[in-house]
């Protein structure tokens, strides 16, 4: 049964999170959350913006905040998001990891300790490999991994790394990523072959 959600975007991100997540469903039960390669600048709009045209919470993660089902959390620009082993949120201001902060591949390293064969990883569009690291250790952890079809991405090099790193269990466009995630959330309803899901 599946308790989280990663994903992981940079170049072309934002048109790619509005289609997927105000596609969600109000009970969607799973905490997900969100590095996107911003800006040290950025003010949070993006959440702001999310929050306003989709059914499911979205917010900043704050610091010591636990994960509650159904919301969406972005990393705050200029710092790391992890997950701590009590299933709450740290935030850091180490180095740059694969040049960005936050870092992709810091959360997904951080989220497959904690989650192991519960935690779905997702890696998108973007110009760099952040993430595909990260994504091969959720899959050596048991977790299932999509990748958006890099034929369908803004900007391909990230999800054509992600692939190039590890065996993904679903390679889709971006439309089709709602709906998956609204079906493994149903996990311990009656759905028992989450594999076969197409």
């Amino acid at each position: 049964m599946y308790e989280a959600v990663v994903m992981g975007l940079s170049a072309g991100g934002m048109n790619v999170l509005k289609t997927i997540i105000p596609a969600l469903p109000a009970t969607f039960p799973l905490p997900i959350a969100i590095v996107q390669h911003i800006a040290p600048s950025s003010d949070g709009y993006l959440a702001e913006y999310l929050g306003q045209i989709s059914a499911i919470p979205v917010k900043e993660a704050e610091d010591k905040e636990i994960l509650r089902g159904g919301t969406a959390y972005l990393a705050p620009a200029g710092y790391h998001l992890l997950i701590e082993a009590n299933r709450t949120f740290s935030l850091s201001i180490d180095e740059s990891v694969n040049y960005c902060c936050p870092s992709i591949d810091v959360l997904f390293d951080s989220a497959a300790d904690v989650y192991r064969q519960n935690l779905i990883g997702i890696v998108l569009t973007g110009a760099n490999a952040d993430g595909s690291k990260g994504l091969k250790k959720i899959k050596e952890g048991g977790g299932l991994a999509i990748v958006q079809d890099p034929l369908t991405a803004e900007v391909p090099y990230m999800p054509q790394a992600a692939l190039n790193a590890t065996v993904i269990d679903y390679i889709l466009d971006v439309s089709q990523i709602a709906p998956l995630l609204a079906r493994l959330g149903k996990v311990g309803e009656g759905e028992n072959n989450v594999r076969s899901i197409s």
